[in-house]
């Protein structure tokens, strides 16, 4: 059995993780702050990244004109029929949730915190928008709650970074993991397999990059080819190749081998809305992608960490 697993995974899930820490099922409650982000207002860029949605990648967060309180109590009808005893932690999903005056990041960051059993907070946000002032206040919120800082890498290829108008390059991203893992800033990392023109080699060489940085956890997706997006439009006039379910879920199972067992896997596929999808039609099925990464990994006597200890 792998070392962090009470399951069949052989990967470090998220699951297990909130379960060994806080001794119960926790699960996070999607909202949208409001926030826009630097690399769409013309701060960092316009336009956004290629793939990002009208939601900024928010599609599962509430509603911006609801208040963060109705946004919370409506995930909370759904899940609590579910898990009545479970704890919560807040996230802020959409867009790039630091970008923003520090009063209007702390008085949304402190309202959560107040909410019955949101035992922490996860904040999505860019490398390339944590001020100094604003760093100086995670490092105070993360001695009085659970935090944790999701970044958006996608790629450790600056060119293909450049394609997607990401916006920052590897270097920016380095320095910032450096700066919150110095105030001891828990950091999960976003990225993306299948991304235009990249080669297996290239999605590979991205995790062995962050398996070399001092990170808790990363998000795996796969590329979504949403609908009113620039990537839309690249691949409606010039298509390129999406990696199929089969080498999607080899890649996945292989990077998982270059990953130190103790990384948490927050996520190991995309959940993009039915309606929203272009291609690959494929990623409707999460439960299915997720059973045949079991199955593949235990075929062939994968797991999480596997090529760094052989």
């Amino acid at each position: 059995m792998f070392t962090y697993s009470d399951s069949n995974k052989r990967y470090h899930t998220l699951d297990y993780f909130y379960k060994h820490k806080f001794g119960s099922k926790v699960f996070k409650v999607s909202l949208n702050g409001g926030f826009t982000c630097p690399n769409k207002d013309g701060s960092k860029g316009l336009g956004g990244c290629i793939y990002c949605s009208k939601s900024g990648s928010g599609e599962y967060g509430g509603k911006p004109k609801d208040d963060l309180k109705k946004q919370f109590d409506d995930v909370l009808k759904v899940m609590l029929n579910k898990w009545p005893k479970a704890k919560y932690i807040a996230y802020f999903q959409a867009n790039t949730n630091t970008y923003a005056p520090l009063p209007i990041l702390k008085e949304k960051y402190e309202e959560v915190l107040t909410y019955d059993n949101v035992i922490g907070l996860s904040i999505a946000t860019r490398a390339d928008a944590i001020t100094d002032e604003c760093l100086d206040y995670l490092a105070d919120l993360n001695k009085r709650t659970y935090l944790t800082i999701e970044l958006g890498l996608q790629t450790s290829n600056d060119k293909t970074a450049k394609f997607i108008n990401r916006g920052h390059d590897l270097k920016c991203f380095d320095e910032m993991v450096k700066k919150l893992r110095e105030k001891n800033i828990n950091v999960v990392v976003h990225i993306i397999n299948g991304l235009p023109y990249e080669t297996k080699e290239d999605m590979i060489n991205t995790i062995k990059h962050i398996n070399k940085l001092d990170i808790q956890g990363v998000k795996i997706h796969m590329l979504s080819v949403l609908k009113d997006t620039k990537l839309a439009e690249i691949f409606t006039s010039k298509p390129f190749h999406l990696l199929t379910k089969d080498e999607y879920i080899e890649i996945v199972c292989e990077q998982l081998c270059y990953l130190r067992s103790e990384i948490v896997i927050n996520r190991i596929t995309g959940d993009p809305k039915a309606d929203d999808l272009i291609e690959p039609e494929w990623l409707i099925k999460k439960r299915n992608i997720i059973n045949d990464i079991d199955k593949y990994m235990a075929k062939n006597n994968l797991y999480q960490g596997k090529k760094i200890v052989d």
